[in-house]
């Protein structure tokens, strides 16, 4: 069974259409790469199977190990193991980094009908995994993105990603902004967790972030549909040609 298919997805938000049937199937061990220009439905699709509020599903499946997405809410979908990094993570004034990631970690220990994890072994998990990413030791302790930099709010959703460990990651342009130390830690964080058991689909403008984090499958996206596919060397083929002869066709 492939672990996420999408079925000729449909989404509009009011009255405009912006998925127009997307068909994507993603099996375990794999990352598939979706690139195009602004306003093509790339970010539409993330947050449609996140769950986010605000868009009218017409049409289509979203399928994870065979459970339909689309009729669990934003949270159930987290706990049975989809992940969002999200382009511009939010602030949390008043929540601690510590705080947000061990209640996070408790809601999918519940969801296996596992125990909460204490104190003590919840500090050595984290302290393992920062020393890991480079992560200075005082961001857990601040409030979750409040103040911090572009690369370090990147670090701590990787953080996220890592203590997680989902079954399907969506990396929505998680790359936008970042210098060239900040995407190798997003990079080295996801390559770090590839494996058989889990999938990723990383969303990006550019070639640069799919030279450290190398994809098995590249789509290009454009008006709200999926109009090519190839392997890696497709994404540096649009790196060197544009997306314009997509856009015409």
């Amino acid at each position: 069974m492939p672990l996420l298919e999408i079925k000729n997805l449909h989404a509009k938000v009011g009255d405009k259409e912006i998925l127009k049937g997307i068909s994507l199937t993603i099996n375990g061990g794999e990352v598939h790469a979706i690139m195009g220009p602004n306003g093509t439905g790339k970010s539409t699709l993330s947050n449609v199977i996140a769950g986010r509020d605000g868009y009218d599903i017409t049409q289509g499946e979203v399928l994870l190990d065979g459970k339909n997405l689309l009729e669990l809410s934003a949270d159930a979908r987290a706990r049975a193991g989809v992940f969002l990094a999200f382009q511009y993570p939010v602030e949390i004034p008043g929540v601690s980094t510590s705080q947000f990631l061990k209640t996070a970690i408790n809601a999918k220990r519940r969801q296996q009908g596992k125990p909460e994890i204490d104190a003590m072994e919840f500090l050595k998990l984290v302290k393992a995994k920062i020393k890991a990413l480079g992560i200075a030791d005082d961001m857990i302790r601040r409030p979750l993105n409040v103040g911090f930099s572009g690369g370090e709010k990147k670090r701590a959703e990787i953080l996220q990603m890592t203590l997680l460990e989902p079954r399907l990651a969506v990396l929505d342009e998680t790359d936008s902004g970042l210098d060239i130390d900040a995407l190798k830690v997003v990079s080295e964080g996801v390559n770090a967790l590839r494996s058989p058991d889990r999938g990723f689909l990383v969303i990006t403008h550019y070639q640069r972030l799919l030279n450290y984090i190398v994809p098995d499958h590249v789509h290009v996206m454009t008006g709200g549909r999926i109009v090519a596919s190839g392997g890696k060397e497709l994404a540096e083929t649009l790196e060197a040609e544009g997306y314009a002869k997509y856009q015409a066709a």
